[in-house]
């Protein structure tokens, strides 16, 4: 593991912990990454950064000023990005179960890109008039697609709640998408699931979709102009995970649309992509206290100011993460621990079993990639605060998001 070099003792005195720390430059640099390798010289490219992973007004300020897209899924991640001075053309409204009144935001916003998850919306949609703007459409589709990731993050199987499968009825709804002159649909999404690290998966899954255009234009005479091969980049939590080689993974991906895209005398113009994690969870750390410490029979317990309600993944996931106490880097790392947060859960585990120097009270121990949907899915159980986020540029620090206090947890209380 990689020294940190953020002087986290400074960190802790002027924010307090549990905190949420972001590398500006490492956010900048993966964003740069799929900009450089997710390109080609006769067919246009987008990079829609999937704000769930991680959204704030700085974050959206920082995808503006980098150019790319964004991806949001609800009302919530629609208005803080409105809120950031977002172009809305720039915004795809993603999600599955819109409402009536999403939809209709999406219109008062002018949001450059719905897709649509299934038919329902479909059919909302085309009942939804306003003159004054025409917005592009896709639809999301499930291709069955099998993927080896954790049950909970797997979007595209038979029954899964994304996304429409491909039969006749959905053929006739693509066909009448096609031929309705309020709108412009442009073509169909596809999203196989979320940290996933065999690239297989991907090439073969841009495969199937470009033999579903032909499909469509062969037999039906559909011509879709543009397809979204959604997101799911994995990264390394650990280092006992796999590399994976995204800059040649970009690369064959976009070329496999090019070659397949002439080949099969294909119209497609753009072809877009989703990350999220990818861009902002090697970029994020979360840094604990270490308040307590205690041995069982079997177990020696960490106890840090955190908990399940700064990280959710472990218990959602069971995902695994690396750590360090800080200033003990160079240690030896003699004592197995199992790290355990405040929540009142037998299943607050942030770290289920982690070697590290032996541990004092008061002792900082930092946690590596949290940077995705950490503070996303954040709550108050127990009536917990919500740690701050800061970001450090060329070693500034700048607070994001403040500290919830003890206030805002009675803020809406009658």
């Amino acid at each position: 593991m990689k020294t940190i070099k953020f002087n986290f003792n400074n960190l802790k005195e002027k924010y307090k912990t549990p905190l949420y720390i972001y590398d500006e430059n490492k956010i900048i640099n993966n964003i740069n990454m799929f900009k450089n390798n997710f390109k080609h010289e006769k067919i246009n490219t987008k990079i829609i950064y999937a704000s769930k992973a991680f959204l704030t007004k700085y974050m959206a300020k920082i995808i503006k000023e980098e150019e790319l897209y964004l991806d949001c899924v609800s009302s919530g991640e629609l208005y803080t990005a409105i809120s950031a001075g977002f172009d809305p053309s720039k915004i795809f409204l993603h999600g599955n179960n819109k409402t009536k009144e999403e939809l209709k935001e999406a219109f008062n916003y002018k949001v450059g890109t719905i897709v649509l998850d299934n038919l329902y919306e479909a059919s909302m949609l085309l009942n939804i008039k306003d003159k004054g703007y025409k917005p592009n459409v896709m639809l999301r589709v499930n291709l069955s697609f099998q993927v080896d990731t954790h049950k909970y993050i797997k979007t595209s199987y038979e029954d899964s709640k994304f996304g429409v499968l491909i039969n006749d009825e959905t053929i006739n709804v693509i066909k009448e998408l096609s031929n309705d002159n309020t709108i412009n649909f442009i073509g169909l999404h596809s999203h196989i699931g979320s940290q996933i690290t065999d690239t297989n998966y991907f090439i073969n899954h841009t495969k199937e979709m470009m033999k579903l255009y032909k499909m469509l234009k062969d037999k039906y005479n559909v011509n879709l102009k543009a397809l979204n091969l959604g997101g799911g980049f994995g990264i390394k939590y650990l280092e006992t995970d796999p590399f994976i080689d995204y800059s040649k993974l970009l690369n064959n991906m976009i070329n496999t649309c090019y070659n397949l895209n002439k080949e099969y005398n294909l119209n497609i113009e753009d072809v877009m992509i989703e990350p999220g994690r990818s861009i902002v969870g090697n970029a994020g750390y979360t840094l604990y206290t270490i308040n307590q410490i205690k041995k069982t029979p079997n177990t020696n317990y960490l106890f840090v100011d955190g908990s399940m309600n700064d990280n959710l993944r472990v218990a959602l996931y069971e995902a695994k993460y690396d750590a360090l106490i800080v200033d003990k880097e160079n240690e030896p790392k003699k004592v197995n621990y199992k790290v355990a947060g405040k929540a009142c859960e037998s299943g607050d585990i942030l770290i289920e079993n982690i070697k590290l120097p032996k541990a004092n009270i008061n002792d900082l121990l930092l946690v590596i990639n949290t940077g995705a949907y950490h503070y996303s899915m954040a709550s108050n159980y127990n009536r917990l605060l919500i740690p701050a986020v800061v970001f450090i540029k060329d070693n500034k620090d700048k607070l994001v998001v403040r500290r919830q206090t003890l206030k805002d947890l009675i803020k809406y209380d009658m």
